[in-house]
């Protein structure tokens, strides 16, 4: 889905070179993922209700802005550094949406579209947002490796490919543990 530059060594120099205090690297590493990332941001946020007050660009900003107050990360790959990406992004969604629940005082939770993988084959619902995050704390604390290929799917918008490469583990395994991570939670948002 989607593409993935063969410039991998730069980047992990650049990452590093970034971690060491180098700001003109993070400039670099922007460069580098910046369209990668508002891509994933833009086919997540698609699956949000229409009227959601946060943009692509406005995610992968916040985004940026979290990730650098991570430069102690030993950041090992462009994988790596999309996957941490994809965690704050989670954490910005849930924080908005859990903020706008707090100004409706008392409102109906945010809904959001999950992928066509997590609801029945039959449904396209709308789950809470915040539900599904407390849903995949608990899948962590039991199998912290399924709720990493939830979030790495959903909120990262990687393939299984990707996802495989980031756990370091085979494309079998990712799509075992989905399958499996998937059922659990569609039993836990119901």
């Amino acid at each position: 889905m989607y593409e993935t530059p063969r410039n991998e060594p730069a980047i992990t120099k650049l990452l590093n070179r970034w971690r060491e205090g180098d700001p003109a690297a993070l400039d670099a590493v922007i460069e580098y993922v910046y369209s990668d990332l508002r891509r994933r941001a833009t086919a997540y946020l698609k699956r949000e209700r229409r009227d959601h007050t946060l943009q692509p660009t406005g995610l992968v900003h916040e985004a940026f802005i979290k990730l650098v107050e991570k430069r102690e990360i030993e950041w090992q790959d462009r994988n790596h550094f999309i996957a941490v990406a994809a965690q704050v992004m989670r954490r910005i969604l849930v924080d908005h949406a859990r903020g706008r629940n707090r100004e409706k005082r008392g409102g109906k939770f945010e809904d959001i579209p999950l992928d066509e993988a997590l609801p029945p084959a039959s449904s396209r619902s709308s789950i809470d947002l915040i539900a599904l995050d407390e849903a995949l704390n608990k899948l962590a604390v039991f199998d912290e490796r399924q709720a990493k290929i939830v979030e790495l799917k959903y909120f990262g918008g990687m393939t299984l490919d990707e996802t495989a490469g980031i756990l370091d583990i085979s494309e079998v395994t990712v799509k075992r543990d989905w399958q499996i991570a998937r059922a659990w939670l569609r039993n836990q948002l119901q």
